[in-house]
């Protein structure tokens, strides 16, 4: 059973066949090119110019040097972000700012603003696509027309905004963006100046009323201090509280002295009692009748001991002086109880004082009590004093700083300029130059597009994709013909080889026809140009039959011949008689060459196989003649895509001469195979001279008498259908 693979196969796109296109018609798609560079060029003259100007703002928090607030160390002030930048260009786009602007540039009545009688206008306004003007004020219509020229934008990544104006005239583009900043400047300083002047009118019967609060808290702490008889005491601690702290700091100071005192007059009672040196002491050394005494105990022990040196032990002046010691001695005994009995006093006064000091603490425990619960109320009275105080001042310094902020000019606006706008001396529309030089290429552009577009769609630009291709020597003549599997794809889908064709009723064919047994030697002989074929790799070569039909039967047999030798041969039949079309297919009338350049009909229906070999034949085909000679030039792109499946491709043109050669030939230097059976010399020569004029040098002779007439190929044909 024959195989089938799809019906319709894919196509590619001959980008050679796109550019030919466009190159053809290069003088049209010229002369369009200059005719709409012309208009652009005579438009951009013609047109009204247009000027831009520019100016520039810095958003930035300012206030006056006199009346700042701000803390010592606090010199900047917080910057203003992206959504207060933002909302300084929607105030310069509102319509009070321009509204101010068309009035103080006196904007109204000029025709640039002001086109209620327009044209355009009017159509618009008939369209229902614009409001009509008549309704509309002059001052709105002129709003209307500045916003439409008016661009105002946030530079990037900065905090400038910037104010660019199109105007018919260079003067006002550059006048309007200045004045646009004047009067946003003074908007924001006269919005700085009310809010001022209205923080002053508030504050004036605020600051009235707190005074009045104020005396009456201040007040009431002075009667509460009254009333409850409490002195003015330090800042941080009541009286009553600085006395028990003081009494306190004195009670110990004579616990201490008391305690003091009592240990030195023990340690003076205890010297005494002992017997022992009291002059040691600190209390009896440091009393100067004391040292007087000592002194003078020390000079009589001196003379004593010098007199003990001469005079014996009861001499009268050595009793004397003994005498004297003695008495000494004793005052010092005296001196040292005397000063005993002082400190014992002293050690006293410090305990009867420790006594009364101790009464005194007690007492002053009971009154700082006391103040204490009196002195609660004195600091709530004291804090709500404090309180209205603080406040009243606050209100005073917003209230001086609101003051001096309400003068003019005393509250500059929140921007700076920093960029004002110039009288441009060039327009920024249109640029002729750039206009022109766009049309140009946008016209070559748009008629290259158009001429592609044309090309694809008509067809001519289109190469079907090409057919599977069988292996050498695996097509088996066969009277079915049935088309074997291929041996390489070319394409990504493939069109079938035609198989098991049905048989027109009219015409039954005979089985091939069989050449003679013995191979002829001539070099000329079909067999000879067939190994000529193979041998030299010739893959397309084009047939002349100047004897008509009889070379056209011998270039079928060269065709069947190369086939046996397990070539893959196809024959394109141009001939005007189908002569190879009848001898190979089985309809004269089937889909071919002429079909496929009218792009009527796709390979895998137009190619079929021989019923006597394993060659394939590309017939005539049915499409009308004058069309496909109109598209002639496709040929050549339907030769290629044949030689690119096929080992050898014939290309039989039947008894054209070499004018017509021309329009079928790749290039001058394909092979020419001139198929002569019966060879006339005086006709091959004028034959090959006529080529040679022609520019064709490679030519082959083809030249057997062995190969069958068509009148003997035909009349077996018919004696078979008997």
């Amino acid at each position: 059973m024959p195989e089938y693979i799809g019906s319709q196969p894919d196509v590619d796109i001959d980008l050679k066949q796109l550019f030919a296109a466009i190159w053809q018609r290069r003088y049209r798609i010229l002369a369009l090119t200059v005719a709409v560079s012309a208009m652009a060029y005579v438009g951009a003259n013609v047109a009204t110019p247009s000027y831009q100007g520019e100016a520039r703002l810095l958003i930035e928090p300012r206030a006056a040097a006199f009346s700042k607030t701000e803390q010592a160390g606090s010199d900047t002030q917080p910057l203003l972000d992206e959504l207060n930048i933002a909302s300084q260009v929607q105030v310069l786009n509102s319509a009070d700012l321009i509204k101010q602007v068309a009035k103080d540039l006196n904007l109204i009545g000029l025709p640039e603003f002001d086109k209620s009688n327009s044209t355009s206008q009017k159509i618009l306004s008939a369209l229902h696509l614009k409001k009509p003007d008549n309704q509309l004020s002059p001052e709105d219509r002129v709003v209307d027309k500045f916003i439409e020229k008016l661009q105002v934008y946030q530079v990037e990544k900065s905090r400038v905004i910037g104010i660019q104006f199109t105007s018919e005239d260079p003067k006002l583009s550059a006048a309007i963006p200045n004045k646009m900043m004047e009067v946003y400047s003074l908007m924001q300083s006269d919005a700085k100046i009310d809010s001022n002047f209205e923080a002053t009118q508030w504050l004036e019967p605020e600051i009235a009323t707190l005074r009045k609060k104020v005396e009456e808290a201040e007040k009431k702490v002075a009667d509460y201090r009254t009333m409850k008889d409490i002195p003015q005491a330090a800042e941080t601690t009541s009286l009553a509280a600085q006395q028990l702290k003081d009494i306190s700091q004195e009670l110990a100071k004579v616990r201490s002295d008391g305690s003091n005192a009592k240990a030195r007059a023990e340690a003076v009672r205890a010297a005494l009692s002992s017997g022992g040196a009291v002059d040691t002491l600190a209390e009896v050394s440091n009393s100067a009748m004391m040292q007087k005494l000592k002194e003078s105990e020390s000079n009589i022990k001196s003379q004593i001991a010098d007199l003990s040196i001469t005079l014996l032990n009861n001499h009268p002046k050595l009793k004397g002086l003994r005498s004297q010691l003695g008495g000494i001695q004793a005052q010092i005994r005296q001196e040292t109880t005397r000063i005993l009995s002082s400190i014992e006093n002293e050690a006293k006064v410090a305990k009867l004082r420790e006594a009364e000091l101790v009464r005194q603490f007690d007492a002053a425990k009971v009154d700082a009590a006391r103040a204490g619960e009196e002195e609660v109320g004195l600091k709530a009275l004291e804090r709500e004093a404090t309180a209205q105080r603080q406040l009243l001042e606050t209100y005073l310094a917003r209230y001086r700083e609101a003051a001096s902020r309400s003068g003019k000019n005393s509250s500059p606006a929140d921007a700076r300029v920093i960029s004002k706008a110039i009288e441009p001396r060039e327009p920024t529309f249109p640029k002729i130059l750039p206009i022109t030089l766009i049309a140009a290429l946008g016209t070559i552009i748009m008629s290259s597009v158009v001429v592609l577009l044309i090309e694809l769609f008509s067809g001519r630009a289109l190469k079907p994709a090409v057919p599977i291709v069988p292996a050498a020597g695996e097509l088996k003549a066969s009277n079915q013909s049935t088309p074997p599997a291929s041996s390489r794809r070319v394409a990504k889908e493939t069109a079938p080889l035609v198989a098991s064709l049905p048989q027109d009723e009219g015409e039954d064919l005979e089985p091939p026809v069989e050449t003679s047994a013995e191979p002829s030697n001539d070099e000329f002989s079909i067999e000879q140009v067939a190994e000529h074929l193979r041998a030299g790799r010739i893959g397309v070569a084009y047939g002349l039959s100047p004897t008509g039909d009889d070379g056209s039967a011998g270039m079928v047999m060269l065709a069947r011949e190369v086939a046996a030798r397990g070539r893959s041969t196809i024959v394109v039949d141009l001939t005007a008689t189908l002569l190879p079309t009848r001898m190979m297919a089985v309809d004269r009338y089937l889909p071919g060459v002429t079909d496929l350049l009218c792009g009527d009909a796709a390979f895998g229906d137009a190619i079929h196989s021989d019923t006597a070999s394993s060659a394939h034949i590309l017939p005539h085909g049915r499409a009308s003649m004058e069309q496909a000679m109109g598209v002639i030039d496709r040929l050549t792109m339907i030769i290629n895509a044949l030689a690119d499946v096929y080992d050898v491709v014939l290309i039989e043109c039947g008894s054209a001469n070499a004018e017509a050669l021309s329009r079928f030939t790749r290039h001058t230097s394909e092979h020419i195979i001139l198929s002569m059976p019966n060879m006339d010399e005086e006709q091959l020569q004028a034959v090959v001279e006529e080529c040679a004029d022609a520019g064709y040098s490679d030519f082959m002779l083809l030249s057997d008498p062995r190969a069958e007439s068509p009148k003997s190929w035909f009349s077996r044909k018919g004696k078979s259908a008997a």
